[in-house]
């Protein structure tokens, strides 16, 4: 069995951990340790249990205390070659990961203190941008946020996952008439930008199988989205499909209940 809670999926912060009992970790530090350290907490999880972190890019929502973080714990942190580049160079944790840099092989078995780790590219105008397929506690389970399009990759990684993390950013209508400026609404409905509460449909379609278990939807847009749209959309196309999977929103800002992911 796996621990899986959400401490914040958005544009203001995202940060994920995971935990086996032996092994725990954090997806991207977008929010600061006294946060993470406090909403863990909460639910009675120790913020010394955590063990290393990845990364999926390079953008500040995704970084912002990374830097902070890695300086003060010296928790090693697993990314790309091409990843750690960019954050050698990134305001945010230039100069501050001295000796927690470690590397990890797209598109290859990576194992981390007993914890397989795949990382896959994505499309999104980042330096560069993984999803990630991670084997745990004998679970399977797969992270895809900040997502242009869904890719085969994409497709591929989370027809194998018993567990899906996937991306619903935003409804068009509510994008197309809302009050973002045109370049900032065509660079979000680009491949290279966020994924649709459609698009994300289109990837369940592509991707859900009899074993997948729980469906959590991630990185909600603040003015471009609703919880109650992507459920409602993702919700119709699992129904469709005759699937089983429970689905679930993730909170923007606030932490998710503890989730207990297991067959």
């Amino acid at each position: 069995m796996v621990r899986f809670v959400s401490l914040s999926s958005g544009s203001n912060g995202n940060c994920y951990y995971f935990s086996d009992g032996t092994v725990a970790f954090l997806i991207d530090v977008g929010i600061g340790a006294r946060t993470i350290k406090k909403r863990l907490a909460e639910l009675n999880i120790d913020f010394d249990s955590i063990s290393f972190i990845l990364v999926t890019h390079d953008h500040v929502d995704h970084i912002k205390s990374l830097g902070l973080f890695t300086e003060r714990f010296h928790k090693p942190v697993y990314a790309t070659r091409t990843l750690h580049g960019a954050l050698s160079r990134h305001f945010c944790t230039r100069g501050k990961m001295t000796g927690c840099v470690r590397y990890l092989d797209e598109n290859f078995e990576n194992d981390i203190m007993g914890v397989c780790v795949t990382p896959f590219e994505v499309p999104h105008d980042a330096t560069q941008t993984v999803g990630y397929h991670i084997v745990i506690g004998g679970e399977k389970i797969t992270v895809v946020t900040d997502i242009g399009s869904p890719t085969d990759a994409a497709v591929r990684y989370a027809s194998m996952a018993d567990h899906l993390i996937v991306e619903a950013n935003y409804d068009v209508d509510m994008l197309v008439g809302g009050p973002y400026p045109m370049n900032l609404k065509m660079r979000i409905m680009s491949e290279n930008g966020h994924l649709s509460n459609e698009q994300t449909c289109s990837l369940v379609r592509r991707s859900i199988s009899p074993t997948t278990r729980n469906l959590f939807l991630c990185h909600l847009s603040a003015h471009n989205n609703t919880p109650q749209a992507a459920f409602s959309a993702v919700k119709e196309t699992l129904e469709n499909l005759h699937s089983q999977a429970s689905l679930r929103c993730l909170p923007r800002t606030q932490t998710s209940e503890l989730f207990f992911l297991e067959h």
